[in-house]
């Protein structure tokens, strides 16, 4: 790992961070954790030996540790230490701040976990504090879960045993949903989005997202 070599917290923290990828990486750790072929599907533009080198230093500096799944599912999964994981606040505030850039191009590819922390960092209690919902989103390979009550919002990826909605979509319309960019009606319309359930409440869950970027 390359180093600034400064006697400084903030370049210290880049020692451990700034590689290209290194925050994509934790960004799509955040709702808990991944084995290596979600993480690679999940970034549009990485290939594996770059992930896997990521992964190795992240593993070294502490930041991400690895572990094995018991049976019934085995396997191993990467997730975040809970130093890590105080990583949020930092890219929650680099989200917002990108969202200020006239270059943010909201066509690109956007992975699922991607798309799914665009509407907790935007999330506005104001309005739905009366709301208590739980929502499942799925996607082709992955599945969260969405919980609010008295104002908060929970994202994990267990599994609901009786959701008030499903959303069955994909990453891009469900940024654009989350983005103002496009309607329940028109998704539903176009064949982008089904939703069974409460559709009322997914209107409201989506009203609690400020449109403006």
């Amino acid at each position: 790992m390359r180093s600034y070599g400064e006697a400084c917290a903030t370049a210290h923290a880049l020692d451990v961070i700034g590689e290209r990828w290194a925050l994509l990486v934790v960004r799509d750790l955040l709702l808990g954790p991944k084995r290596f072929s979600d993480l690679e599907r999940g970034m549009p533009g990485i290939n594996a030996r770059i992930l896997a080198q990521r992964l190795r230093e992240l593993e070294d500096a502490g930041v991400v540790r690895r572990r094995r799944l018991g049976p019934p599912v085995s396997g191993m999964v990467y997730e975040l230490t809970e130093w890590g994981a105080d990583l949020e606040t930092v890219i929650a505030h680099l989200g917002r701040w990108g969202r200020r850039s006239p270059r943010l191009d909201l066509d690109a590819e956007i992975g699922p976990d991607a798309a799914v922390l665009a509407l907790r960092q935007r999330f506005d209690p104001g309005g739905v504090r009366d709301l208590t919902a739980t929502y499942a989103v799925r996607f082709e390979y992955d599945q969260f879960v969405i919980q609010v009550a008295g104002g908060d919002l929970r994202v994990t990826r267990e599994s609901p045993s009786a959701p008030d909605a499903v959303l069955t979509t994909d990453p891009r319309t469900f940024a654009e949903l989350v983005t103002g960019r496009l309607t329940v009606p028109e998704a539903v319309a176009r064949g982008r989005l089904a939703v069974t359930g409460d559709r009322a409440a997914v209107e409201r869950l989506l009203a609690a997202v400020p449109v403006a970027r």
